[in-house]
């Protein structure tokens, strides 16, 4: 383990709210190795489930911390039922890859030619901060504003989106899933 490694053991929890996708579960990061991380705001990690391996991005908690969205098909890789203690490493990526590029971000910037050149000259890190910000709109609404916000900005030069916290500490805009009552194995 290197500085930035972290090791430890957590309950791989059922969500409350499942939304389309059934049969995922998430973890609880704890402080003290999300601590060994470089970033509080969304980080993607390699790392292992009880010794199966995986890429995914960790998302903030709120709390200087994070959580990691576990799917189906890792959760049977892993042989991890809901409410049982799981073994997790997690090594943070020498560099961070290009986010994914929403659809709707995508057409709106493709109308937007001044916003797309100052787009393509940003860093990666900035580029993950301004997806976070459109993509944690909790309403289609906002969404949409900030996606038109975001290309105003860019079209004007601003590199970086100005006051959004991508830890959610300190607007509280981002928190741990609710875990379902109940916690049996499955």
């Amino acid at each position: 383990m290197t500085e930035n490694n972290a090791a430890f053991t957590a309950d791989l929890q059922r969500p409350k709210e499942t939304g389309a996708e059934e049969n995922w579960g998430f973890l609880l990061v704890p402080k003290s190795a999300s601590d060994c991380l470089p970033r509080r705001g969304r980080i993607t990690v390699d790392g292992t489930l009880n010794g199966a391996a995986f890429r995914e991005t960790l998302e903030p908690d709120g709390q200087l911390s994070h959580w990691l969205k576990v799917n189906a098909q890792l959760r049977e890789a892993a042989g991890a039922n809901f409410g049982a203690l799981v073994a997790v490493e997690l090594m943070p990526l020498d560099e961070e890859p290009d986010p994914a590029m929403p659809d709707d971000f995508s057409s709106a910037l493709q109308a937007n030619p001044e916003a797309q050149l100052v787009w393509n000259s940003t860093t990666t890190l900035a580029r993950l901060d301004w997806i976070h910000w459109m993509t944690s709109a909790k309403q289609a609404k906002t969404r949409a504003k900030r996606i038109a916000e975001a290309c105003d900005k860019l079209a004007s030069g601003q590199r970086r989106v100005c006051c959004f916290d991508p830890s959610g500490f300190y607007s509280k805009a981002f928190s741990t899933p609710k875990a379902a009552d109940s916690q049996s194995a499955d």
